[in-house]
């Protein structure tokens, strides 16, 4: 395929859908053919901002594509991506891909017989700061995640697990290359009637441990990421855009000149701890996941995270929030 060959179309076009038509009007790499959204007013307005056709149907979009891209509400999306799939076209669908599992499995079983990519928008794995731990070997004995967030309407029809933690879920799964052995959690209705801060401590088959907590009842956004292992510490501000590495090393005078390294003494051998601020380069990581997403059905790379990925993710946060309601009653 050539610059523009790839026809992409978006389904939904809320806060989040607007964002989609916006970067998918701008990108080189497709042709944006137009917007549905069963607010018309909505869609109409959106396409008239992005220069863009607003469609009076799905089917009358979907036609005209290669691509969809959907941003609709959660319960929609299994209906919506699987049309989708069975027209042949490839489909982007947001986080949480699909309320149940059974779902998922539909998707994923379908993207596969169709031949078409199915990838799920978990924007944090292109998180610039997450992105910046790549070059160091990490293989997490500890994983401790902070994911709080004033109370807004957006979001709130579901629980906190599926719509803040499940990020965090992600990134964990993609950090620790080993099955979940155990999962405990505990979570609270505040404001809503659904679970509004939740707390889970997943345990892996290789010894690794991970605590998250979520919350959409905080004063201020925060979005922290600790990982401990072997010889390693690293502390990721998701939201800053920060990442800092400390490191054991062995002792020698040329790293103990170095301003960032400290040195300490253990079972009489000196070491050195190795501080280092990696350069954070700032993306739009919504951008480059489209961006991804496009060239993935071109054939040219692979998605950030694919359909069994985002089924994964999702088969961990309904463990969690089933836990969660069976404490409760």
């Amino acid at each position: 395929m050539t610059d523009k060959s790839v026809r992409v179309g978006v389904i939904g076009t809320g806060h989040l859908g607007s964002h989609h038509v916006k970067h998918f009007a701008k990108m080189k790499e497709a042709t944006l053919v137009g917007v549905f959204d069963t607010d018309q007013n909505q869609s109409k307005k959106i396409a008239k901002k992005y220069n863009t056709k607003s469609f009076s149907s799905l089917k009358s979009l979907v036609k005209k594509t290669d691509a969809i891209s959907i941003v609709t509400p959660t319960e929609s999306h299994a209906k919506i991506a699987l049309k989708c799939i069975n027209y042949g076209k490839h489909v982007f669908v947001e986080k949480p891909m699909t309320k149940t599992i059974l779902e998922a499995d539909d998707l994923v079983y379908s993207a596969k017989k169709n031949n078409v990519i199915l990838q799920i928008g978990h924007i944090e794995r292109l998180n610039p700061a997450l992105i910046a731990l790549k070059p160091y070997h990490v293989e997490p004995r500890y994983i401790e995640i902070q994911r709080l967030a004033p109370y807004q309407l957006r979001g709130s029809d579901i629980p906190v697990v599926l719509d803040l933690m499940i990020h965090d879920i992600d990134i964990i799964l993609s950090i620790v290359k080993s099955k979940v052995k155990s999962i405990k959690a505990t979570g609270l209705s505040i404001l809503t009637k659904s679970i509004d801060i939740a707390n889970a401590r997943i345990q892996f088959e290789n010894g690794a441990v991970a605590s998250m907590t979520s919350s959409r009842i905080a004063k201020n956004k925060i979005r922290k990421v600790k990982i401990f292992q072997n010889k390693l510490y690293s502390t990721i501000d998701l939201l800053l855009g920060l990442t800092e590495i400390y490191q054991v090393k062995g002792y020698t005078k040329d790293k103990l000149e170095s301003s960032t390294n400290f040195l300490f003494e253990i079972d009489n051998q000196k070491k050195i701890i190795s501080y280092k601020k990696p350069l954070v380069k700032k993306e739009d990581a919504l951008k480059l996941e489209l961006i991804n997403f496009v060239n993935s059905v071109e054939g040219r790379d692979k998605p950030i995270v694919n359909g069994l990925e985002g089924r994964e993710a999702l088969k961990v946060a309904i463990q969690i929030q089933d836990t969660i309601m069976k404490d409760l009653k």
